[in-house]
């Protein structure tokens, strides 16, 4: 079986994703903070006939990371896609503040988050896949990595440098069998809005576009909008 990895699981978009790649024969890999919330996933996903396993481990703690991810590829034997969208953590060192109170003790926070974490969770897994010359690596985070949202200056700077490693590693590694892609979200992922002026799109709405870019192989940045 093949299996992907989600960094950043949780109810909304990793189990939408978890669900559309457990539904096509894979194996799931569920990675997050909280060990309690990945048991409540796994058992969710064995209802629905998913085999799927949790693996304690935070983005900003590196080798706890690549320990993580070892751990699943001792557990399924391989990791054949990695999806990396680090969970909201909008408290202490990751909390937003304008573009013009942005200083580097705030926005270095969001680089360890966004970028390290993604080049940590990469070096366990890509060595690997350039061996096998398939699979496919995904990055996530918000469009505000490409457009301007000045409330969220330093969260932003962050996502902008995992965009910007992510195509520039699509680029260095063309024609290796190996796909990445990054995935902006310019939607908030919600069933219904919470007021009016929200562009809003449930997580099942955009799993499937992560399924559509491993299978399909056709773009390295794709914007989710309404």
């Amino acid at each position: 079986m093949p299996t992907i990895a989600i960094i950043g699981a949780g109810t909304g978009l990793g189990l939408a994703i978890a669900r559309v790649f457990g539904a096509k024969g894979f194996d799931v890999a569920l990675i997050s903070r909280t060990s309690a919330k990945l048991d409540a996933l796994v058992d969710q996903l064995a209802a629905e006939g998913i085999t799927a396993a949790g693996f304690p481990a935070d983005v900003l703690d590196r080798p706890g990371l690549r320990s993580a991810l070892a751990a699943v590829k001792e557990r399924f034997g391989t990791i054949d896609v990695l999806e990396y969208s680090p969970a909201d953590a909008s408290a202490g060192p990751l909390a937003p503040v304008d573009i013009r109170e942005a200083t580097p003790e705030n926005v270095q926070p969001q680089i360890e988050y966004y970028l390290y974490g993604a080049m940590a969770a990469t070096d366990e897994v890509l060595p690997d896949l350039l061996e096998a010359g398939a699979g496919t690596l995904l990055f996530t985070s918000g469009a505000g990595s490409m457009y301007p949202v000045a409330q969220y200056g330093n969260v932003t700077a962050g996502a902008a440098a995992l965009r910007n490693w992510a195509l520039n590693l699509a680029h260095a590694i063309a024609g290796t069998g190996v796909h990445v892609a990054y995935v902006a979200i310019g939607v908030l992922i919600a069933d219904e809005a919470p007021a009016p002026g929200y562009d809003v799109l449930p997580a099942a709405d955009i799993a499937p576009m992560y399924w559509d870019a491993h299978e399909t192989r056709a773009a390295h940045e794709i914007v989710v909008r309404k």
